[in-house]
């Protein structure tokens, strides 16, 4: 019990030196905040308002009607060009697509002999170019078989797609939840890092050194009060931002996600714990948490599918917490996944997080001790 205690007292010490930083407390209500709504709202994948050209060398109705089709909002007001611009406003990145009509075009459809339309993409903007160059290709073969006689012939296969978890394709409903996950390893990381490096900058290290309390109990304080913080921030980015604001449903159970948020903070308050020990200021620190952080978010699932990676990157990413955490989050808060679906996850969390508390346990003790 006096063990308890000391933790509970330290971890109450640790809440009000957290609320005595004003540029923590102010990171942490961004990072939950705008951070979010900023990324779900601005951040799309989805073809809206791409800027294209059509050049009509056929000015027949067939072309007029294909031009005609591309409506916002994916697309803004077709701009008709002539075939010797088209270089030079591609390479001007005055457009992202042009529609390419020969002449005769309608004179040759009607006649079955199928004449081509040549699309140009400028596929530096690569998710704009993979999905708008699939939207024009729909919207020029639906044209075209509402308007020449024959071509709705029935095809020998109906392929029937349902979307799943997110009917309606919005990317908002993805990127909201993810970046909430994202910015939870991140601050987990920050937060209890920062929290050690500040105490000897302070310090107020010195102060615990005199204390009867243990390394074992500093960084249990640390942890759970640092964890807290995170948990509370990120249930109420779900509740106000994602699901209010944004209006994106969060299909499972938020008591679910807390627990396992818990078990996640365990390793990545860890893992803060760990970078601290070795940075000797917080400038050192940070140069050190950003690309640790920016390589445990871009690889764990939350940006592109784990399986899109080298199999040799993928068994190396197991070892880190953050893919474990993405996907039970996912289940979670998409697909409304129970304990009996993500145990296997949290079993990998638990074992992941009792190695990382372990090396920093003992690189604490370590830092500790030199200090006195």
């Amino acid at each position: 019990m006096g063990r308890l205690t000391a933790i509970w007292r330290l971890g109450i010490k640790e809440l009000f030196s957290l609320k005595a930083d004003p540029v923590l407390v102010a990171l942490i209500l961004y990072t939950f905040t705008f951070a979010v709504y900023t990324v779900a709202t601005g951040a799309t994948f989805e073809v809206k308002n791409a800027s294209v050209a059509v050049v009509d060398e056929d000015r027949s109705s067939l072309s007029f009607r294909l031009r005609d089709a591309l409506l916002k909002p994916f697309f803004e007001e077709p701009v008709l060009i002539d075939a010797d611009e088209v270089d030079r406003a591609m390479n001007a990145g005055r457009f992202v697509f042009v529609v390419e009509m020969p002449a005769n075009f309608e004179q040759d459809a009607l006649a079955g002999r199928h004449p081509s339309v040549q699309l140009n993409i400028d596929a530096t903007a690569m998710s704009q170019a993979g999905n708008g160059a699939s939207y024009i290709q729909s919207i020029i073969y639906e044209e075209a078989r509402k308007a020449l006689p024959g071509a709705g012939s029935p095809t020998p296969i109906d392929l029937v797609v349902r979307a799943k978890f997110n009917p309606n394709l919005q990317s908002a409903w993805f990127t909201a939840v993810m970046q909430v996950i994202n910015n939870v390893t991140m601050l987990a990381v920050i937060l209890t890092g920062a929290a050690l490096i500040r105490e000897r900058e302070h310090g107020t290290i010195e102060h615990l050194l005199v204390m009867p309390v243990t390394p074992f109990e500093i960084m249990l304080a640390k942890i759970w009060a640092n964890g807290l913080v995170i948990v509370v921030a990120a249930s109420l980015s779900l509740l106000i931002v994602v699901e209010h604001l944004l209006g994106v449903p969060v299909a499972g159970s938020l008591f679910l996600f807390v627990g396992a948020s818990i078990v996640y903070l365990f390793s990545v308050t860890a893992l803060g714990i760990l970078i601290s020990t070795v940075s000797t200021s917080m400038a050192q620190f940070g140069l050190l948490v950003m690309p640790i952080l920016i390589v445990m978010n871009l690889l764990s699932g939350s940006t592109t599918p784990m399986e899109s990676m080298p199999e040799w990157l993928q068994t190396v990413m197991q070892f880190t917490p953050s893919p474990h955490f993405v996907s039970l989050s996912q289940a979670i808060l998409y697909r409304g996944a129970d304990l009996s679906i993500i145990w296997p996850q949290l079993a990998a969390l638990t074992a992941i997080g009792g190695v990382f508390f372990l090396i920093a346990s003992i690189r604490f003790r370590k830092a500790l001790l030199a200090a006195q």
